[in-house]
């Protein structure tokens, strides 16, 4: 009788595994859209400058390298042995820390969205409990599980037979989101998907500040709008984005101005009124404090940046 593997080998190999394949589907660098609509593979040969944006929900695995996120004033690194998840829209910077053209980066993405995390939780027995009404960070690190590891490489697989992947696919996502679920940090998840929890009426607010970047945040409306106190607005929104709304907003507003500049439809000044800063000097300020550089100084080095990864 064959001795079974011993775990830490078994994820050692899937793990080589999901790299092959990704290595497979990118030959060059850049982030891959694939047949699968929810699913990307991402590849980079040497290590980055960080890139701001705004991390929809999703979970990240990387087969191979290592990267860093920052969000707030918390940092996540992950590698191979880990995953990353963010289970609701968040301001973040990212950068990849290890990778070589010989040993490169290879990650994949995979989106989602609540509604499929509602679907799964009302099938689930550990559902039907009390929930849990407490916050927990959109955003985590995890180790990564054999089970998720399997059903991942199974949905890569599929891009080898496109003619499976409608049929085939939303049953492989399904299972891979249920592992998510299944994990420690499920909650993390799970609460956006729970009727009038806290978190589900962040996601509102979250909504509301997205859409009216360039207005100014009125926390007492925003507050009636999902009936919580103001307290508990500013708590329960930092727990969830490690940020205030204030400081929320203002992570949208100049993420929003850089691309209005890297795009040369407009000037600092111009961009600093139309998301809504009323002080161009102020506006300045405060995109250098996040971009380390003035506008005008970033958008060069920014163009020159891409220019040289062409």
């Amino acid at each position: 009788m064959l001795s079974k593997m011993e775990p830490d080998t078994a994820i050692i190999q899937q793990q080589q595994e999901l790299a092959r394949l990704i290595g497979r589907f990118t030959h060059e660098d850049g982030v891959h859209l694939t047949a699968i609509p929810s699913l990307a593979l991402i590849r980079a040969s040497q290590v980055s400058g960080p890139i701001h944006a705004v991390h929809e929900p999703a979970l990240c695995i990387v087969a191979q390298g290592s990267k860093l996120v920052i969000l707030g004033q918390e940092s996540y690194t992950y590698d191979s042995s880990q995953y990353l998840v963010a289970s609701i829209n968040l301001p973040i910077s990212g950068q990849v820390v290890q990778a070589t053209p010989d040993q490169p980066y290879l990650c994949l993405r995979l989106d989602f969205d609540s509604g499929q995390i509602f679907d799964l939780t009302q099938d689930s027995p550990a559902s039907q409990t009390k929930p849990d009404n407490s916050s927990s960070r959109g955003l985590f690190v995890s180790s990564t599980k054999l089970p998720l590891l399997e059903a991942v490489i199974r949905l890569v697989r599929l891009l080898d037979t496109p003619e499976d992947i409608p049929v085939l696919a939303p049953l492989m996502i399904r299972e891979i989101l249920y592992r998510l679920l299944q994990d420690e940090h499920g909650h993390s998840i799970r609460q956006f998907a729970v009727q009038n929890s806290h978190a589900q009426h962040i996601a509102q607010v979250i909504e509301v500040i997205q859409s009216e970047y360039a207005l100014p945040v009125r926390i007492e409306q925003l507050a009636s709008m999902i009936n919580m106190s103001t307290s508990s607005l500013h708590y329960h929104f930092k727990a969830i984005t490690a940020m205030s709304p204030l400081q929320y907003q203002k992570q949208i507003r100049l993420q929003e101005a850089r691309r209005m500049l890297l795009d040369g439809s407009t000037d600092a000044a111009d961009a600093a009124f139309q998301v809504g800063y009323e002080s161009p000097s102020q506006f300045s300020r405060e995109y250098a404090r996040m971009y380390g550089l003035p506008p005008k100084s970033d958008i060069k080095r920014l163009r020159h940046t891409l220019h040289m990864d062409c």
